[in-house]
């Protein structure tokens, strides 16, 4: 992988975790503030129509703070009920209108023991839900806790220069040559940054108005996507003239030589991908030129490697005997 795209360090695995560690410590930060004027409700989508389990945090009396689990009926709901259990969550009678056949757990501390609680959720939504990273939990309800205190402040992290090398599927399914690509009048002004954390909060901007909420962007300056089932990345580069849009679609590749020859053959049939062999993982990305900035190709960016990386995945993992992210 060229070192200009930077990402031969990445590895999703610790992104992940680190994001729950960061999300886990803003949520200890607004729980230790929450009073009796309102409730903070996180939503666990699944996006198939299926009822939502969530987690809701209020402040039943002063310095209390109290979370309560609605665990949505289905086949796992005995198995996470079970596991809640025994994470110290306790059966309760639901207060409101919840929907029919919810489980409903508790869990309350004091308010100065805030982080404890956190934690706790944090292991009730990953854990238990089964959620695989913050982004998706239902945004709406998260905008100040998915933002890391150092996300408007802290410059992108230089990426690494660190070289790589860089497969055959439905050539169908990826960007052709000649394929059009509908522009909007209003993203094609552009603006020259001046440096790496202006580029950064213009990217921010165009992500905010694109999605409906503040990106989460980590504390190495990467921003994470949620795209249907899986996750694209985005990472500003140290001298402020790319951005690099990515995705890590498949994960332990058998055979680096066999998962090489597919990779090639991936960039041969594809005109705005690339894909690239790091390690055992495949990974696509498209580079952005950010000198001057301008918003239609971030949004044409982010709308094809979504494209690519939710509709190839599953055939690719299977042909490289490897799994996809999730």
């Amino acid at each position: 992988m060229s070192g200009v795209d930077g990402i031969d360090d990445f590895d999703i695995d610790r992104a992940i975790e680190q994001a729950w560690s960061e999300f886990g410590a803003r949520l200890a930060e607004v729980l230790s503030m929450v009073d009796e004027s309102g409730d903070l409700t996180i939503g666990t989508p699944t996006g198939d129509g299926a009822p939502d389990s969530w987690v809701r945090f209020s402040s039943p009396a002063r310095d209390r703070v109290r979370a309560v689990a609605g665990v949505a009926a289905g086949r796992t709901q005995t198995e996470q009920v079970d596991a809640l259990a025994a994470d110290g969550w306790e059966r309760c009678d639901p207060s409101g209108a919840d929907a029919p056949g919810l489980e409903h757990l508790r869990a309350e501390c004091a308010q100065e023991e805030s982080e404890t609680l956190a934690e706790q959720a944090v292991r009730a939504l990953r854990d238990v839900f089964g959620v695989q990273h913050p982004v998706f939990l239902a945004p709406d309800q998260l905008a100040e806790v998915l933002q890391p205190e150092v996300a408007e402040t802290t410059e992108p992290t230089p990426p690494s220069t660190n070289g790589s090398t860089g497969a055959v599927l439905e050539p169908a399914r990826l960007p052709r040559r000649g394929t059009p690509i509908e522009v909007d009048p209003d993203d094609l002004n552009a603006t020259l940054p001046d440096g790496p954390g202006h580029l950064s909060r213009l990217v921010d901007a165009e992500l905010t108005s694109m999605y409906g909420h503040p990106p989460y962007r980590d504390n190495e300056g990467d921003v994470a996507i949620r795209v249907g089932s899986t996750m694209l990345f985005l990472r500003t580069s140290g001298d402020g003239k790319e951005v690099t849009v990515f995705a890590a679609v498949v994960h332990d590749v058998s055979g680096r030589s066999r998962a090489a020859e597919v990779v090639n053959d991936l960039n041969v049939e594809s005109r705005w991908v690339k894909f690239q062999l790091v390690r055992d993982r495949v990974f696509a990305s498209i580079s952005v030129l950010a000198q001057p900035f301008v918003p239609a190709h971030l949004h044409q960016a982010v709308r094809v490697l979504s494209d690519v990386a939710d509709g190839i995945d599953e055939d690719l993992a299977a042909k490289l005997d490897g799994r996809t992210t999730f």
